[in-house]
């Protein structure tokens, strides 16, 4: 837990001093809904928002994730610092809790200010439901599981030569299934359909226990991964 702590000031720390993943990843999500609002603006009265806005959450969550996830090992390569990390007689399996942990967090951060951007934009016109603020629950399970699989593909493809491209690779079919349970939650969340438990809590229940199982393989094979 000590190793765990002093990794995540670290990380931590050094975000808040820089600021580039987040800034990196709110400009990208910012153009990502500027780029929604070119491409709906002619059609916007013939679709239904409120059935395509949990689809058009998770694209923007995705890839916003996906640009923060694949500079979350940058520091430690450019510097050499994951050498010296590994050089030190700790559990590995912390180095993964810690990156992990601080991934959340910045998702978090990020997904704070563009959920209700996204809102104002596209579904402030639109018959939303009463259950809209229940979304916070996919959100928050699929940002985890997205956080410790990037987290662990992100070592895998550091050192490969176009990593940011091998990670996009990897990372979108492995979370698929959890993508697909966290956008029929977070849809019908905003529909408030009257199937509750067909469309809320049976995917979420779906994607609790995919990120449980996943995040326990990631754990595993931690070790393994990052001394390979």
């Amino acid at each position: 837990m000590r190793a765990f702590l002093t990794l995540l000031k670290k990380d931590l720390r050094q975000e808040f001093r820089t600021r580039e993943m987040l800034t990196s990843m709110g400009i990208y999500a910012l153009l990502v809904i500027i780029v929604y609002g070119a491409a709906l603006a002619l059609t916007a009265r013939g679709i239904d928002i409120a059935n395509m806005g949990g689809g058009l959450l998770w694209v923007l969550i995705v890839f916003t994730s996906l640009l923060g996830l694949g500079r979350s090992f940058a520091h430690e390569k450019e510097q050499g610092c994951l050498e010296g990390i590994l050089l030190v007689p700790l559990d590995r399996s912390a180095i993964f809790l810690s990156k992990a942990t601080a991934n959340v967090l910045f998702m978090l951060v990020v997904e704070v200010i563009t959920v209700p951007l996204f809102y104002f934009f596209f579904m402030t016109g639109e018959p939303v439901a009463d259950t809209f603020p229940f979304i916070v629950a996919p959100l928050l399970v699929g940002t985890i599981g997205m956080a410790g699989i990037g987290t662990m593909l992100s070592t895998i493809t550091i050192n490969t030569r176009s990593r940011d491209v091998m990670l996009a690779v990897l990372f979108i079919p492995l979370i698929y299934p959890l993508l697909y349970a966290c956008v029929t939650a977070t849809t019908g969340a905003i529909t408030g359909t009257e199937f509750w438990t067909d469309y809320f809590v049976m995917p979420l229940v779906l994607a609790c226990g995919y990120d449980v199982v996943m995040l326990l393989v990631c754990w595993v094979l931690y070790d393994f991964v990052v001394s390979a």
